[in-house]
């Protein structure tokens, strides 16, 4: 079988496998579940890079969901197993970036879910959007890739 066609190089990988639980009344993945994966994924990915909860409130900074889109392609079942990716795919360098995904089925390589956050940076103790620290964009900087297809 080829490879899997991601929309952008170098993914950062979660393999998630539906439960039960997962499952709505028209027996696939409820959409809720999907975004409940993003953000997990999401998590994992800025720790990976370097950057976890801890250091945010180190920095007294975070990347806050502005906005948030999903593409519902193709339905996943229970059982199935599926390779969520992400990748930072724009930043202005100061005050905001954008998060993609790409939801996989394994077994045909099938595009279920395509996905994208707007993210800006807010000063946790106030709220307020406020300029990125310079960790924020040495770590993330470092791994943004171009827009789809580039």
């Amino acid at each position: 079988m080829t490879a899997i066609a991601w929309d952008f190089p170098t993914p950062f990988v979660l393999h998630m496998t539906p439960q039960a639980a997962d499952i709505d009344g028209l027996n696939h993945v409820n959409n809720a579940v999907y975004v409940r994966w993003c953000e997990q994924t999401g998590w994992a990915h800025s720790e990976h890079l370097g950057l976890s909860l801890a250091d945010y409130k180190r920095l007294d900074r975070a990347m806050a969901i502005r906005r948030g889109a999903y593409d519902y392609l193709l339905p996943a079942l229970l059982g199935d197993d599926l390779q969520l990716a992400t990748w930072l795919t724009a930043s202005d360098g100061k005050l905001t970036m954008t998060r993609s995904f790409q939801l996989v089925r394994s077994r045909d390589h099938q595009t279920l879910m395509r996905g994208h956050w707007e993210l800006v940076c807010i000063e946790l103790t106030s709220g307020k959007a406020r300029r990125m620290p310079s960790e924020f964009c040495d770590v993330y900087g470092a791994v943004l890739v171009g827009e789809r297809g580039a």
